[in-house]
């Protein structure tokens, strides 16, 4: 999935630390995540091996699966059909998802911290 952000919020909106929403375009992380899902991503969320993550890759923000290799650490898609992107440094993630759900289907919300 790419997402594009325009610009951050005023300071005033919200702080640049507070939880944002997203809605899930594209297929490169079925089965685990459907599109038009929501995502919650948490900015000072805790990275590890596994999370799924929102990162900049080359200019385009992306939802991903964090992944640590033997030759550091890359964004994997879920769906084989996407290749996986190398991420030269963890500064480049801008949050960690902590839930998502179908809109008008609480039921089907589920957390991942």
């Amino acid at each position: 999935m790419t997402v594009q952000l325009d610009e951050r919020p005023a300071a005033s909106a919200c702080s640049g630390n507070e939880t944002f929403a997203l809605r899930v375009l594209g297929t490169s992380m079925e089965p685990e995540f459907l599109e038009g899902e929501i995502i919650l991503i948490e900015p000072d969320g805790l990275l590890r091996d596994g999370s799924f993550v929102l990162a900049q890759h080359e200019g385009a923000w992306i939802f991903r699966q964090l992944c640590q290799r033997a030759n550091g650490w890359v964004l994997h898609a879920l769906n084989p059909a996407f290749a996986d992107r190398s991420l030269p440094d963890l500064s480049l993630v801008r949050g960690v998802i902590i839930q998502k759900a179908l809109p008008g289907r609480r039921r089907a919300s589920k957390r991942y911290v």
